[in-house]
């Protein structure tokens, strides 16, 4: 879900930031609310709320309005493919705080200028590490699928990932 307002100076966008978790695979990534379709949900759209009141504490009474379907995208990393909603979080909406420390560790709001401020970051990869593109916010570095959504989302210029630094050393296991 990609949750927006009118900030203090621009439009910023509700990210949460995971908790650090051995079995997950995007432990301590920034990312959207959200998360994988249940048996009991009976629509996307019913997903996307669950799992928004879920980790955020955020339900359709916080919104003006109900989300609205942007699309389909496909997560490479992670070989998913993800149904996007957005919405505007209202005036006398809810703070929104993490529900589970067990998934989500930090709430923060993400200025849109930020996204114009490219650097290169060193990130761990299933393939080892290389440097990536990425928007980095009082200290939270937004890459990968989040970032790349988020500039499609505001009309910035899709960019090239840009050569590594350095190729990552072959993993042991890997068959050539």
């Amino acid at each position: 879900m990609i949750l927006l307002r009118d900030g203090a100076r621009e439009v910023e966008t509700l990210l949460i930031e995971r908790t650090e978790r051995n079995e997950d695979p995007a432990s301590g990534q920034v990312a959207f609310p959200g998360g994988h379709v249940d048996l009991s949900d009976d629509s996307l759209l019913a997903t996307v709320l669950r799992e928004t009141e879920e980790e955020v504490g955020i339900g359709l009474e916080d919104l003006v309005g109900p989300p609205h379907y942007v699309g389909r995208h496909h997560a490479s990393r992670f070989a998913l493919d993800v149904g996007v909603f957005a919405a505007e979080l209202g005036e006398r909406s809810h703070h929104p705080r993490p529900r589970s420390l067990e998934e989500v560790a930090h709430v923060f709001w993400f200025p849109r200028s930020a996204l114009g401020r490219t650097a290169r970051v060193p990130r761990d990869t299933p393939a080892g590490p290389i440097e990536v593109n990425a928007a980095v916010y009082e200290g939270h570095v937004l890459w990968g699928f989040t970032r790349r959504l988020l500039r499609e989302f505001f009309g910035h210029p899709a960019e090239s990932a840009g050569p590594p630094a350095e190729a990552p050393p072959p993993r042991p296991d890997a068959i050539s």
